[in-house]
């Protein structure tokens, strides 16, 4: 009867529709040039590191300026970037998927001061509100998870990590100077919702430690199936235990976990907050490199573990951006142009990626000969040896 009162026509379903409910089309957030033009562009060129031109067939052009971004910002922040947009853009602004900021302008005599007005912003220690960078062969942007600002099962920050890295890693974000495009993503858990198991380079919180059980409070907080359901390897069942309550011994329900069976992967916490995963010495990073989604030059590859653990050490995670830092060295030196990370470790070879970047190569990033395992590594006896492989590969130090 309400549709019926509100003037609903069943014949007509779209006729006077007024709703809220879903995004609005994404016409309507276009720049006119960019709306007039759509999907008939010639070519696009990187003028300089954070400038794009879009030529379309009809002559019109469309200038982008790029910006690094964070993925958590204040309503400040965000007020800031929509008054440089009012004042640069005729209001029209966008975010890239990796956190960037897009400025797009119709002509290229709007740029000059777009960028004057971008750079003299700095925050009170000095540094860039909106550095210019991002594009063509650097280091990319960091996408990244929500970490200890929000997340329930991290076992790493997000952005702590991602701020350090960056801070190490800036020079390369701002300049064209690598032999192709480095992708770096951060997942603060094994859920990866930051998608590293696919990046050139990649930092990923790990949890080495089963989840503690609260037997006191477990009953009374959780339901028990829902916690057993959520193990996505049968590592918990339901159980019975004892506990002292005010001096009173009482049998009350819990659940019991197959320790060497957990992943550690949170689930059962998502569901039961009385089963806490989180642990000062068991919880850290590991590194993984050399995986792709893009089909250029050679097939995407999954990105591979390197580096098994590295402890938490907030505030600037020295370990971590040092390790970084000596990766992405030895790639920029050695690699040929256009080669991603994960292929020139290829062509010289693990073993001597790993001498290269002096990562010590331990028993845990050995395959396990599980099924997903013989597709990652090597399918082959045929290592190369190191000796020779310097010259070879005109190896630099």
């Amino acid at each position: 009867m309400a549709f019926i009162s509100s003037g609903y026509n069943p014949s007509k379903p779209m006729e006077n529709r007024i709703t809220d409910i879903g995004p609005r089309d994404f016409h309507d957030f276009l720049p006119p040039v960019i709306k007039k033009n759509f999907g008939k562009w010639a070519y696009h060129e990187i003028l300089e590191p954070g400038v794009l031109m879009h030529k379309a067939d009809s002559g019109d052009e469309v200038y982008t300026v790029r910006v690094g971004g964070c993925r958590l910002m204040s309503t400040e922040h965000i007020r800031e970037i929509t008054s440089i947009a009012e004042k640069h853009c005729d209001g029209y602004v966008r975010f890239t998927t990796r956190n960037n900021i897009e400025f797009m302008v119709d002509s290229k005599e709007k740029v000059a001061p777009l960028k004057k007005d971008l750079l003299s912003r700095r925050e009170p220690g000095g540094g860039f509100k909106f550095p210019l960078g991002g594009t063509g062969a650097c280091i990319t942007n960091i996408v990244h998870t929500q970490g200890w600002i929000h997340c329930h099962t991290p076992a790493t920050d997000a952005s702590g990590t991602v701020k350090s890295t960056m801070d190490e890693l800036f020079d390369e974000f701002t300049h064209m100077r690598l032999p192709a495009i480095l992708r770096i993503s951060m997942a603060c858990c094994l859920n990866m919702c930051g998608a590293v198991h696919c990046s050139d380079l990649a930092i990923l919180g790990i949890h080495r430690k089963p989840p503690m059980i609260d037997n006191e409070y477990i009953d009374n907080m959780c339901e028990i199936p829902l916690a057993v359901a959520a193990c996505p390897v049968a590592a918990i069942r339901p159980s019975k235990t004892e506990v002292v309550v005010k001096g009173e011994k009482k049998t009350v329900k819990t659940v019991a976990i197959k320790n060497e069976r957990c992943m550690f992967c949170g689930n059962c916490y998502t569901m039961c907050p009385s089963l806490p995963l989180a642990d000062k010495e068991g919880d850290g990073i590991a590194i993984m490199v050399g995986g792709k989604i893009s089909n250029r030059l050679c097939a995407p590859k999954f990105s591979k573990v390197v580096i098994a653990f590295i402890p938490n050490e907030p505030p600037r995670w020295p370990t971590l951006t040092k390790t970084i830092r000596k990766i992405v060295d030895a790639y920029s030196k050695n690699a040929h142009k256009y080669e991603r990370l994960g292929s020139w470790a290829e062509r010289i070879g693990w073993e001597k990626f790993f001498e290269i970047c002096e990562i010590p190569f331990t028993e845990h990033i050995i395959d396990d000969f599980r099924d997903p395992a013989y597709y990652t590594w090597r399918q082959t006896t045929n290592f190369k040896w190191t000796n020779g492989v310097e010259e070879f590969a005109n190896i630099k130090k």
